[in-house]
């Protein structure tokens, strides 16, 4: 299972916007994962002021078990096969990429990826 950045947030924080089905579902997942790519959009975020993260954020989502993903040609050539977003964040769409070429589930919570109807995008907040 693949989170979306702010899915990550949310988990680390144990947020309750994260919904029971979508908390059991990742603490019962073989490889709950993030990828290198919310870490990027993530720390960006607080560069800009939008967002605050604590310094040690990267390794606590490290101890927190989760793996990570890294970002592979296959994943960026993926983002071209991913209908309907070619114009959306391209973050989301390597996320969504990401997800396809690995087979796992993505969790996320936004309402346009959410809308795509792919089988394996998966609502958050449930």
């Amino acid at each position: 299972m693949l989170l979306d950045s702010h899915v990550l947030l949310w988990w680390m924080a144990d947020d309750p916007r994260l919904g029971p089905l979508a908390r059991e579902a990742l603490e019962a997942a073989a490889r709950p994962s993030f990828s290198a790519a919310s870490i990027w959009e993530l720390l960006l975020k607080a560069e800009r002021g939008s967002l605050t993260l604590p310094e040690s954020f990267e390794q606590d989502v490290v101890r927190s078990g989760l793996t990570e993903l890294p970002v592979t040609a296959a994943h960026a050539r993926a983002m071209l096969t991913v209908d309907g977003l070619d114009r959306h964040d391209p973050f989301d769409s390597l996320l969504v990429a990401q997800a396809r070429v690995e087979r796992m589930p993505f969790l996320t919570a936004d309402r346009k990826l959410l809308e795509l109807g792919l089988r394996f995008v998966r609502d958050a907040r449930r």
